[in-house]
C-alpha cells in the first residue's frame, strides 16, 4: 500500500496527522542544522579568542564576536564589556544572557512537544469517526458483517496507528534534541568561564 492509499484509506483525519509529520521534520533538520552550525561556531571562536587574550589582546578576541550570530556573541560581548564590574553583577549579567542563548537554540522545540502529546488525540478521532461509518453503514444497508463496516474500521484502525506512530516519533527527538542541548549548553558555558578566567 502506498503513502498516498494510506491516506485516503485513513480518512480525512490523516491530512492534520499529515500537516504534524511535516511539522516534525521541519523542526529535526532545522535543530540539527542549527545546533551544529553553533557548536563550530563557538568552539572556533573560543580557540582563536583564547589564543589573543594568552597574547593580551583583549580588544581582538572581543571584535571575533562582533560579527558571530548572537546566540554566541551576546554572552562573549557582555563578558568583554563588563569584566571590570564585581563579579557578583557581571555574573548576573552574563547568566540572564546565557538563558537567552539557551532560549534561542530551543526554539521550535515545543513543537515537537506539543504534537507528541495532540497526535494520539487526533488519531483517536479518526477512530471514533471510523466507528461512527460503520453504524452508519449497517443503518443504511440494514445488515451487518465484515463486509458492511470494513471500510469504517479500516480508516479507524489506520488513523489510530498513525497517530501513535507521529507521536512515538515526536517524543523521541524532543528527548533527544533535549539531551543534546544539555550537553552544549554546559559545554558553551564552560568555555564561556575559561575565558573568564583570562580576563581576571
Amino acid at each position: 500500500m502506498g503513502i498516498l492509499s494510506l491516506f485516503q484509506e485513513g480518512g480525512f483525519v490523516m491530512y492534520p496527522l499529515l500537516l504534524c509529520s511535516i511539522i516534525i521534520w521541519a523542526v529535526v533538520f532545522e535543530k540539527f542544522w542549527g545546533i551544529r552550525q553553533f557548536k563550530n561556531e563557538y568552539c572556533s571562536l573560543f580557540e582563536k579568542a583564547k589564543k589573543l587574550l594568552q597574547e593580551g589582546k583583549m580588544e581582538e578576541a572581543k571584535g571575533l564576536y562582533s560579527s558571530a550570530d548572537d546566540l554566541v556573541a551576546r554572552p562573549h560581548l557582555t563578558l568583554f564589556e563588563s569584566y571590570r564590574e564585581e563579579n557578583q553583577k557581571r555574573d548576573e549579567k552574563i547568566k540572564r544572557r546565557l538563558l537567552e542563548s539557551q532560549m534561542g537554540l530551543k526554539r521550535f522545540l515545543w513543537m515537537l512537544g506539543t504534537i507528541a502529546s495532540m497526535a494520539p488525540f487526533i488519531g483517536l478521532f479518526g477512530t471514533v469517526v471510523g466507528i461512527i461509518k460503520s453504524f452508519e453503514s449497517i443503518a443504511v444497508t440494514g445488515k451487518s458483517g465484515f463486509s458492511v463496516v470494513a471500510q469504517g474500521l479500516s480508516e479507524a484502525l489506520i488513523a489510530t496507528a498513525a497517530g501513535i506512530i507521529i507521536a512515538v516519533i515526536a517524543v523521541i527527538f524532543y528527548n533527544y534534541f533535549q539531551n543534546v542541548l544539555g550537553r552544549v549548553n554546559l559545554d558553551f558555558k564552560h568555555r564561556l568561564e575559561d575565558l573568564a578566567d583570562y580576563l581576571n
